[in-house]
């Protein structure tokens, strides 16, 4: 069926393709090396849309422009190229949404960051860093509890964590100050009337 298949129109049409392809992404490689990003991706574009098996290298290309756009501060186009390079390789996932992460972060986007990590964390669940870093968000947000549960977790990976150790202390100090020290409730028997010593059996 295969043999039959490969003698089809549509076989022979796919070959005369594929030259064009490898010409466009030879042409994205290269733009790529010289680092002129957006001649990069849209050559790339072209030739992944002939041929998917060029969707790596687009992939690649997208997050070196977003690398780049975040160091030039252009954190929203970067975040875009994140997000392009994440449809073409779902499966090289863990790396582009750190690299997100980091821009949401610096954004101060702390819900969409939080969601990167927590993806980073089901598939390496006992990545100290990650976790790290999404106690270090669940603080920034104020959300002692949740901080103080993800540190925990991270201290009986690595007990001698000093990030974790120090943020413990400072969740616990932050946790105590919040919580006000409430007398307890007097009962009726026990009123603000002190009872003459005279009374006291000896």
């Amino acid at each position: 069926m295969s043999l039959a298949l490969c003698g089809s129109q549509v076989c022979q049409a796919q070959a005369k393709k594929n030259p064009e392809a490898n010409r466009l992404a030879r042409e994205g490689a290269e733009a790529a090396k010289n680092q002129d990003w957006d001649k990069a991706v849209d050559s790339l574009k072209k030739a992944t849309a002939m041929d998917k098996k060029y969707g790596d290298e687009l992939s690649a290309v997208y997050q070196q422009r977003g690398y780049a756009a975040a160091n030039d501060q252009r954190y929203g186009d970067a975040i875009n190229d994140y997000n392009e390079a994440l449809k073409l390789t779902p499966q090289d996932t863990a790396r582009i949404h750190e690299q997100r992460a980091a821009v949401e972060m610096k954004i101060q986007d702390y819900d969409k960051a939080l969601a990167d990590y927590s993806e980073l964390i089901k598939q390496k669940p006992n990545e100290i860093r990650y976790l790290n870093y999404r106690a270090y968000i669940y603080e920034l947000k104020n959300d002692l509890q949740n901080s103080l549960a993800e540190n925990e977790k991270i201290l009986k990976l690595d007990p001698n964590n000093q990030d974790s150790k120090a943020r413990k202390q400072r969740l616990e100090q932050k946790i105590a100050e919040r919580t006000p020290l409430t007398p307890p409730p007097r009962s009726p028997a026990a009123s603000p009337a002190i009872s003459p010593k005279g009374k006291k059996k000896p």
